[in-house]
């Protein structure tokens, strides 16, 4: 048997569990509040060398999975106007590296999003990891960011009558991501 390691996250492929996991967003709604959403289907793999330190994650987010509750809303942020999901029906995450910050980590990758690619960094807090009732390995993190839409070709303006616009540009993105061993 190996010895657990200290911070309990055994080197292998851990694959996202979608169940336990969440990817969301909030953005300016008319300059006065904000709108929550999310994604339901998304996949990600990370893979543990020895050093945690040297770990990377690859994950992908299908937006025509987005979901703020408002079913106009949705559709319309598939449509051409903001996601453009028949012609860009995936987006990726590619991890470049990750590093201490204190109690937490950063972690920096690739970020593309309607076929342009951006760097991003990451706020990351590794969560802990054990085994659970079943046997099986698992591994939490909760990540934050916060990325320009307009960068990412996201570059719908409304403007409203009385200035500012109807969509803010600042994207806030949240990840809660539980992990499970597939291979050590």
């Amino acid at each position: 048997m190996t010895q657990t390691p200290e911070h309990g996250l055994y080197p292998g492929t851990w694959r996202i569990d979608p169940a336990h996991s969440m990817v969301g967003f909030t953005v300016r709604h008319m300059m006065v509040s904000k709108v929550r959403g999310r994604f339901d289907s998304f996949d990600a793999v990370l893979t543990v060398p020895e050093d945690p330190l040297a770990s990377s994650v690859r994950a992908t987010i299908d937006p025509a999975s987005v979901d703020t509750d408002n079913e106009q809303r949705d559709n319309h942020m598939r449509s051409a106007d903001f996601f453009e999901v028949e012609a860009y029906p995936e987006w990726t995450f590619v991890s470049t590296g990750l590093r201490p910050s204190g109690e937490e980590f950063l972690l920096a990758g690739e970020l593309t999003i309607k076929g342009t690619t951006q760097p991003v960094e990451l706020s990351l807090e590794f969560n802990g990891a054990l085994k659970d009732a079943f046997g099986m390995q698992r591994a939490g993190f909760h990540a934050e960011t916060q990325i320009s839409r307009k960068q990412f070709g996201v570059d719908i303006e409304m403007p409203m009558e009385g200035g500012g616009v109807v969509v803010g540009d600042r994207i806030n993105i949240e990840i809660d991501a539980e992990f499970t061993l597939q291979e050590g």
